[in-house]
């Protein structure tokens, strides 16, 4: 077999093995993402108001009714907030939730009212979320058995209102929303038509397939064929490169290797004593929810550092011997890449210690990662062309990247930014990519549809802006070598 017939082989397997992957992805998603990928917490929820005052004593043939409408697609609990005057109640309490459209009871539960605190919740919920309620006018009624001097009293807030809403104590409306919340699930659109979007990408992939295929048969030029040959004639080269790169990051170190693990542990617990105790931010599972956060922000870090100077760095090598200028901050990005993947041992060590149970979930992370490593070439283009013609790109770099981590919520939550700064986070790759990852290992589910259509975007947005100012400039490299 000659050189071309075994690239026709070489190149037909890989678009063979890239179909075959792309089938086998779509079945493995849909059961990694399980509920999450048709259903999402509601974003018609409707939150409990501050309570201002109390309405009646609930004793025997006392009513409070609310009439409300919600948008909640799928109902999963109802709760109200209760005032027990600072004395122990007796008796019962009675929760229903009916349809007025057909008068039928929807939701019912009964509670003791010795076991409801001051400004204690009482949530009657169902295993199978209740579904056609969007929209139809519902009634909350709360009646109790308990007698005068031992009953327990729902609150409201007299200054709330809500259109379509309406309180009555007793029978006489009254001014004011009862101090109660729903909850519940929406339908998540792309989740409803998962299988016509699977087969819909899949014809487009048949399609692009087949057009690399065509035009490599016809002697045409194909980017994605070069790419495919490119990656196997110089697979050693890049091989030693990786090699060279992890090795001399540690060359004369007496801890080795076991930097990855020791590193992010250390910087997890300087950021912890320091936050956990001059700050007290209020998050479940804090050291968790650190390490995540660092881990992948120094993998982002590391990888455009090293690609900022790859060109610079080989300028012996590329002013002497022809190899494509992108290999040099790819392998840089690689040597990274393999960093993070021991970095990921003390990562899930401290979640264990959290108490964290690993879930099925844990496996789409490699989505994520993918994705950042992606978006940290298409970085490490841009900065690598860059330094070529301005040094001080690497110093702008540096107080850049700072801020960046400073942007980012790796040691605070997203919640503590001043609302005229919030929006910094919905342009902000790392802070998705990070989102991501929490998800997955901390809640233990997958992120909704859209976040993965979120971090692809970007990662794609900026590989594809590296590689038009890294080809448009790389000729040019020599005269500034």
């Amino acid at each position: 077999m000659d050189k071309h017939q075994s690239t026709n082989v070489n190149i037909r397997k890989a678009l063979l093995l890239t179909a075959g992957a792309y089938i086998l992805l779509v079945f493995l998603f849909y059961w990694l993402a399980g509920d999450q990928l048709h259903y999402r917490a509601s974003r018609g929820n409707l939150e409990q108001p501050v309570a201002e005052a109390g309405t009646v004593e609930l004793t025997q043939g006392a009513v409070v009714e609310q009439a409300f409408q919600m948008k909640i697609q799928r109902l999963q609990s109802v709760s109200v907030q209760w005032g027990t005057y600072y004395r122990p109640n007796a008796g019962t309490v009675t929760m229903e939730l009916l349809n007025l459209l057909d008068g039928t009871v929807v939701m019912a539960q009964t509670f003791d009212a010795a076991s409801i605190a001051e400004g204690g919740l009482t949530t009657m919920s169902v295993e199978t979320p209740i579904e056609t309620l969007c929209y139809v006018p519902l009634l909350l009624r709360l009646y109790s058995d308990s007698q005068p001097g031992s009953a327990v009293s729902p609150l409201m807030s007299a200054s709330a209102h809500e259109e379509g809403f309406s309180l009555s104590l007793n029978g006489t409306p009254v001014d004011g929303v009862l101090c109660f919340s729903a909850s519940g699930e929406d339908y998540i659109w792309t989740g409803l038509h998962y299988w016509e979007f699977a087969v819909g990408f899949g014809l487009l992939l048949a399609l692009g397939i087949g057009l690399v295929w065509y035009r490599w048969k016809k002697g045409k030029r194909s980017y994605v064929v070069n790419a495919l040959v490119a990656m196997k004639k110089y697979k050693f080269l890049i091989r030693q490169l990786v090699s060279r790169d992890f090795k001399t990051k540690y060359k004369r170190s007496v801890l080795g290797v076991f930097w990855s693990f020791l590193n992010p542990l250390l910087t997890m617990t300087v950021l912890y004593i320091v936050f956990s105790n001059l700050f007290r931010f209020d998050i479940s599972h804090y050291p968790a929810y650190l390490i995540i956060g660092i881990t992948f922000y120094n993998f982002f870090s590391e990888a455009t550092g090293m690609a900022l100077g790859s060109i610079i760095g080989n300028a012996g090598l590329i002013t002497k011997v022809y190899v494509p200028k992108y290999i040099y901050p790819l392998t840089r990005v690689m040597s990274s890449l393999v960093n993070l993947v021991i970095s990921l041992i003390p990562l899930l060590l401290v979640m264990l210690l959290s108490g964290i149970v690993p879930t099925k979930a844990y496996v789409l992370v490699l989505f994520v990662l993918l994705c950042l490593a992606v978006f940290s070439l298409g970085i490490g283009l841009l900065l690598a062309a860059a330094m070529v013609f301005f040094r001080d790109v690497q110093f702008l770099w540096g107080v850049l990247s700072m801020i960046w981590m400073y942007l980012t919520p790796i040691f605070y939550p997203a919640s503590v930014l001043p609302e005229n700064v919030a929006w910094v986070l919905h342009v902000n790759p790392l802070y998705y990519f990070i989102t991501f990852a929490r998800t997955c290992f901390m809640d233990g589910i997958s992120p909704e549809p859209i976040m993965y259509v979120q971090c692809a975007l970007m990662a794609l947005g900026a590989l594809l802006a590296g590689v038009l100012v890294f080809y448009k400039s790389q000729d040019r490299f020599v005269l500034y070598l």
